[in-house]
């Protein structure tokens, strides 16, 4: 565990000039300032607070309460590894100024609870992450949305459209992105780059590759790791690859459907149980699991259209889950097929690999918010004993199968019903609260679902305006 006199003693070692604070708004987006080394206070950062206008953060405070306060974690210090002038980066969590009690609606505060709360149930200690969230990366995009007009374009050098400028003739096809090397695969060093500036930042890599998608689409594993750690890991990850694109006159998207009739990118996320330093979801059942490992799917595939709300928070996320892309739609569990929500991998017997991998979240979530509320979920399977049913281990869209099988949700609105509807496991052990839920929906439904669904799309003057 680091202290805040580690902290003064690699900003001595570094030769730092600058003291960088960050935090997480109620909907995923890292926000910071900055401090000049001979203003950085340790008593202020670390027991006061440093203040801040939460009124001007998403689904934080109104004006008339506007004063927060943040506190430093030592232990996520590093040295930021975007900025040119030496600079010491670290992430905080959020109070109040007067009671100082953490904020309800720092979604950090919320993982944490989310993993005292699996303590307490004596069920296990510990919840591993593993996300693997994807993105494109393009040489260029505009967008604009007016009163009297609405455009997008993206141009990559990969694509086949490619702004119709001839190159070498080596573009990827649609859904034939995955594993090709160069020069097809164009962006090996780009992508290597990211991954050594993520571990140069303390974040273990596994592996790097193109995904399936065309023009771009590609993934960086990062090593599982606790909770709370792996929510700090996604914010510093999409960070680290965004910027590492800037620099090289690329530009990286993690919205989850930038290109019609092709892959959209998720991020699965895979989640074991462990106990006193031992794997509980290893067992004799289905593909290895054990008891307590299908009764977490049961939970989650109970509960997920109430997730999607949190793990698919976008009204883009339902361009991605439909069918016919390797979209998680189906409300079932697989050890291979991927068309299931629930997977669980079989490329190794190990114990401490068995796991459950939940195909619906994608990289538009909160990542704090998201792997507290699949856990929870898993949580409730557990202490209800909750029967997932028999696997699919068929072509869920084959004819016969068609009309056995139960979809998610397709719209975001209906997710954030779901979520109305379907709460209380959420709000087990006050993990998160009502006022946490009703600030996250007011501002999807104001902010996201209500606009979109208002404004004329473009592909709309293509089929009536000549009605």
């Amino acid at each position: 565990m680091a202290t805040p006199a580690d902290v003064l003693q690699m900003i001595a070692d570094n030769d730092l000039k600058m003291v960088d604070v960050k935090f997480t708004d109620l909907f995923g987006q890292w926000q910071h300032f900055s401090i000049p080394v001979e203003e950085f206070n340790i008593e202020t950062a670390f027991e006061d607070g440093m203040g801040f206008d939460g009124s001007s953060i998403r689904g934080f405070q109104t004006i008339e309460n506007s004063d927060m306060v943040l506190l430093a974690d030592p232990n996520t210090a590093i040295v930021d590894p975007i900025c040119e002038l030496p600079t010491l980066s670290m992430v905080c969590d959020i109070y109040d100024p007067i009671s100082m009690e953490p904020y309800s609606r720092d979604s950090r505060y919320i993982a944490k609870k989310a993993v005292d709360y699996l303590k307490s149930t004596g069920i296990a200690d510990t919840c591993y992450v593993g996300p693997e969230a994807e993105f494109f990366v393009f040489d260029q995009v505009h967008y604009s949305a007016g009163e009297y007009s609405s455009a997008y374009q993206v141009d990559s050098s990969e694509g086949p459209w490619n702004n119709e400028i001839f190159g070498f003739g080596h573009s990827v096809p649609h859904k034939r992105g995955y594993f090709p090397v160069a020069p097809l695969d164009s962006l090996q060093d780009l992508r290597s780059e990211m991954v050594r500036t993520l571990i140069d930042a303390g974040i273990p890599v596994e592996l790097h590759h193109h995904e399936v998608g065309t023009a771009g689409q590609c993934e960086i594993d990062i090593k599982y790791e606790s909770l709370v750690t792996m929510g700090d890991y996604m914010q510093l990850y999409k960070y680290i690859v965004k910027n590492v694109a800037k620099a090289n006159n690329k530009t990286v998207t993690f919205m989850p459907k930038p290109i019609y009739a092709d892959n959209g990118s998720g991020m699965h996320t895979h989640q074991s149980l462990w106990k006193d330093g031992e794997p509980l979801f290893a067992g004799d059942g289905y593909a290895g699991l054990s008891q307590m490992a299908l009764w977490y799917i049961g939970g989650i595939l109970k509960h997920i259209n109430a997730l999607l709300a949190i793990c698919a928070p976008t009204t883009n996320s339902y361009r991605r889950l439909v069918p016919g892309y390797e979209a998680p739609v189906v409300i079932a569990y697989s050890a291979r097929n991927r068309s299931a929500a629930c997977r669980i991998p079989m490329y190794s017997q190990s114990p401490k690999a068995k796991r459950v991998e939940f195909r619906c979240p994608d990289p538009t979530a909160n990542p704090y918010l998201a792997f507290a509320a699949i856990m929870m979920a898993g949580l409730d399977g557990i202490k209800n004993q909750i029967d997932p049913g028999d696997p699919a281990d068929v072509d869920l869209f084959e004819d016969e199968n068609i009309g056995k099988i139960e979809m998610t949700v397709g719209k975001l609105n209906e997710a954030i019903d779901a979520l109305v509807a379907d709460s209380d496991f959420l709000l087990e052990g006050g993990v998160f609260t009502q006022d946490v839920l009703d600030a996250f929906i007011e501002y999807k439904l104001e902010t996201e679902v209500g606009p979109v669904s208002l404004r004329p799309h473009p592909y709309e003057f293509v089929l009536y305006y000549n009605s």
